[in-house]
């Protein structure tokens, strides 16, 4: 059986490891799917140093693929099933994707984006969860395949690349040490996973209702089941659902985002009436700022259960902060770990030492671990101050008692919902219009989701910022970008306000729309 279930396994075999709408799988029967997917995988020329694709939903066989290319040695890259084919086509070419495995929901964006030309090294396609003309049957790879352990003397570990989005360009893949191909034991995997020990309970139950796609939604879900810990998922987000599943399943962790608390605080009275929790130990939050009051209702409603962390996809969790803590200081994303030195960089490059002044964050690890962008050494280059030094991008400040504040965002980064939207990927879709003479994207406020979109055009000579200009602006967008990136609405500005140098002002641009508001990120 596959090194990180085999005392799984022996364990808890009849017990259920797996849970989504379409049913639940036991750790037996996903013990045998995980060694016939290693086995189909191989058969099919995908090994170590091999990258696959996954655009598949939330369901039950993700974890099967996580498991597989963990002992095989290969990264995956969990796709937004959000993009268009444009946009999966591209991942399918930068990151060399051998593989791809599609769920049934995603099969007519998959097949326009095999059709493309960048997708000519993609030698095995699969459809997951129904069948599709051109796609091999999940089920039938399985069937096909055998159920033969692992040689014992393979130690290469495979992990996840996840794609974020860039501050100019194309999203590019996040290369660190867990995302596959590097000679590590199995051992020092459920070292790793152990870890989440500090976050949620050893064996527990975790509910999984953002996507999965998402590197924090794969930590706080796969991380604790390497050491035992079984996954209930649903594929969207329901808040009285979610508040009725954390019982009847006997949730004790989850994962969600701010703007998961307002639509479940808004869940029908008798719904939040009837909630119970008591099997509930810990709510982690992060990914977006959270308005103050969302966060006293939650403390209040489920109790000092509800904590938050700050991180990226690049350098993991680098603070938190629990319930009891946040009471004193509310604003806070809490201490940084014991294992990251923060620093507090002025515009001039000069380290600041004394609390309370703010500066660009960056972050070392003091473990060793560090991070590249997929075939982008400039843009690794960019995010570093040093070899392993980096930032995300905040400005903030490190408080006299060594708690860490964000003040502001360097980089032009909208959060809309706790997803990381970058306005350059919009502005060069935007500019193809010949009636877009300049173009800025920025974040404005959102009631529910904190943030949404908007594009403020300067016209092309012969143009005017009318109706139908905004609906053909639109239109490009909706063929070349995902929903949750293109603009809720289009403003027209006569010139768009620049310094000397030429660059966008976009923080005078902002300041209309976020006055009066408590936040500005």
């Amino acid at each position: 059986m596959p090194k990180l279930l085999d005392e799984i396994v022996l364990a808890k075999g009849s017990e259920i490891a797996v849970t989504d709408e379409f049913g639940s799988t036991t750790w037996q029967e996903f013990d045998n799917r995980v060694r016939r997917l290693i086995n189909g995988l191989k058969s099919s020329g995908v090994g170590p140093g091999d990258t696959v694709a996954m655009m598949m939903g939330n369901r039950r066989e993700c974890f099967e693929v996580f498991q597989a290319a963990a002992h095989l040695g290969v990264t995956y890259v969990p796709v937004n099933w959000h993009w268009v084919a444009d946009e999966l086509a591209y991942i399918l070419d930068d990151a060399d994707i051998k593989a791809l495995l599609v769920g049934n929901r995603f099969t007519d964006i998959a097949l326009e984006a095999l059709s493309d030309d960048r997708a000519n090294k993609v030698a095995l396609s699969i459809v997951v969860g129904g069948e599709c003309d051109g796609l091999t049957d999940y089920e039938e790879f399985l069937a096909s395949s055998s159920t033969d352990d692992l040689p014992q003397d393979e130690q290469l570990l495979g992990g996840p690349m996840f794609y974020t989005s860039g501050t100019t360009g194309r999203p590019k893949g996040v290369r660190g040490s867990l995302s596959g191909g590097g000679e590590i034991p199995t051992e020092v995997m459920q070292l790793i996973g152990g870890s989440m020990a500090n976050y949620v309970p050893v064996g527990g139950k975790s509910l999984l209702v953002g996507p999965v796609y998402h590197s924090a939604q794969w930590a706080f879900t796969f991380m604790p089941m390497i050491n035992g810990s079984s996954v209930v998922m649903r594929h969207k987000f329901d808040g009285a659902e979610t508040v009725k599943i954390i019982d009847s399943e006997e949730i004790t962790n989850i994962h969600l985002v701010p703007t998961q608390f307002k639509r479940m605080l808004d869940a029908d009275p008798n719904v939040k009436d009837s909630f119970s929790g008591a099997s509930l130990e810990a709510v982690w939050h992060g990914a977006a700022p959270c308005p103050a009051s969302w966060k006293r209702s939650m403390l209040e409603w489920f109790g000092p259960k509800v904590h938050e962390y700050y991180g990226s996809t690049e350098g993991a969790f680098i603070s938190t902060i629990r319930a009891e803590d946040w009471l004193g200081k509310g604003g806070s994303v809490g201490k940084p770990l014991e294992t990251i030195e923060v620093l507090v960089i002025d515009d001039d490059g000069n380290r600041l030492t004394e609390p309370n002044n703010s500066g660009t964050l960056y972050f070392r690890n003091l473990m060793g671990t560090d991070f590249e962008y997929h075939k982008a050494p400039e843009k690794t280059a960019e995010a570093h101050l040093e070899p392993g030094v980096f930032t995300t991008g905040d400005i903030g400040y490190l408080d006299e008692d060594g708690y860490l504040w964000l003040s502001d965002r360097k980089i032009d980064m909208i959060i809309s919902g706790g997803v990381n939207i970058y306005p350059a990927e919009i502005e060069a879709v935007i500019a193809e219009h010949g009636g877009v003479a300049d173009v800025s994207v920025i974040g404005v406020p959102n009631e529910e989701f904190g943030e949404e979109v908007k594009a403020i055009i300067e016209c092309s000579d012969g143009y005017t910022g009318d109706e139908e200009f905004i609906r053909d602006i639109l239109q490009l967008c909706h063929t070349k970008l995902a929903g949750y990136k293109r603009p809720k609405s289009v403003d027209f500005i006569e010139q768009l306000p620049r310094t000397g140098t030429g660059k966008i002002l976009k923080r005078t641009l902002r300041e209309p729309y976020w006055e009066g508001h408590e936040r500005q990120i």
